[in-house]
């Protein structure tokens, strides 16, 4: 296992960490090229962009524990998974209160680096360069070999990927090194989960519509949801008017969405269980720590060997 990581300031800009600078416009190509080596022996990427309330250092110690249960999990279980993975963790300033005024001002916060800011454009240019510069997968014979490039975000990081993703489908040229017309490969990432996401649950048709259609990713998008998650529950419902993805699950397009739940350990997935673009996953009997006690319930509690479990099966199917 191996890790970087990638700080965003609050416009959205990569940090430095020699300088402590914002690296801004033309010199972020260059900079991702110095600061994001992937090991030639690294069989997958993994990036990931944590959620609502974490200093720096919280935020590095939460996904240092994810990877360590992802890695932890992978063993007997997947035997025709090759799995020696390279971690990309996307920290950004997304500490607050935990109440509403606190869940609006990251929200709010989040909206404006995606947006007025850079943060979909430096993440956009994260994944292109990620896949520039893996070894691609055979398009024919995809267990051949290749470096599998893995996406998931924990609830207003989910935003973060969203648009990125969004922006990234337009290929712009000179920014994303995706070839959209190369028929053997015309996706960038193999698979999207998203943890717990803090956006209305109409996002998908009403927000972020290429990610059910013409996205660059070759995978469903992968949705985690829980009723005992008090931030999408009660705090987006009240901040937003409706309750959050990371409550109900994807609503729109129905059409797209399947629902299944989150599998036990001894429960395998297949590809029956992710039949359409976009795939529900009630998570409600696992992610339940400080449902009861904590002002957002159960919105963190996401770090699990269940998670693992997910996500390790989608890197399995994706070959």
């Amino acid at each position: 296992m191996s890790r970087v990581v990638l700080d965003l300031d609050a416009e959205g800009n990569p940090v430095d960490p020699t300088t402590g600078q914002a690296v801004r416009g033309a010199a972020v190509a260059g900079f991702l090229d110095r600061h994001l080596a992937v090991p030639e022996t690294a069989t997958d990427i993994v990036v990931l962009v944590h959620g609502w309330r974490n200093t720096p250092a919280t935020a590095l110690a939460r996904a240092e524990r994810f990877i360590a249960v992802i890695d932890g999990a992978y063993g007997p279980r997947y035997p025709a998974l090759p799995w020696a993975c390279h971690y990309v963790i996307v920290r950004w300033p997304s500490q607050s209160s935990p109440f509403l005024r606190g869940y609006r001002r990251v929200r709010d916060r989040a909206h404006l680096m995606s947006t007025t800011g850079h943060a979909a454009d430096v993440l956009a240019q994260l994944l292109g360069y990620l896949n520039t510069n893996r070894t691609r997968p055979n398009g024919t014979l995809r267990t051949a070999g290749g470096q599998y490039l893995h996406l998931i975000g924990h609830s207003f990081g989910c935003r973060f990927l969203a648009e990125a993703i969004q922006w990234a489908a337009e290929s712009r040229p000179g920014t994303l090194g995706w070839n959209r017309a190369d028929p053997r490969y015309p996706y960038a990432a193999d698979t999207l989960v998203l943890f717990q996401m803090a956006a209305p649950h109409d996002s998908l048709t009403q927000r972020f519509p290429r990610l059910v259609a013409d996205s660059p990713i070759a995978g469903p998008v992968v949705l985690t949801h829980a009723t005992t998650d008090r931030a999408v529950g009660l705090w987006h419902r009240l901040a937003e008017s409706t309750p959050g993805v990371g409550f109900r699950g994807a609503t729109l397009p129905p059409d797209q969405i399947t629902p299944t739940r989150l599998h036990r350990l001894d429960e395998p997935y297949t590809a029956a269980d992710f039949p359409t673009p976009v795939v529900n996953v009630d998570a409600t009997w696992r992610f339940r720590k400080g449902h009861r006690l904590l002002p957002a319930g159960a919105h963190a509690d996401i770090i699990h060997p269940e998670s693992a479990h997910l996500i390790l099966s989608l890197a399995h199917l994706a070959r």
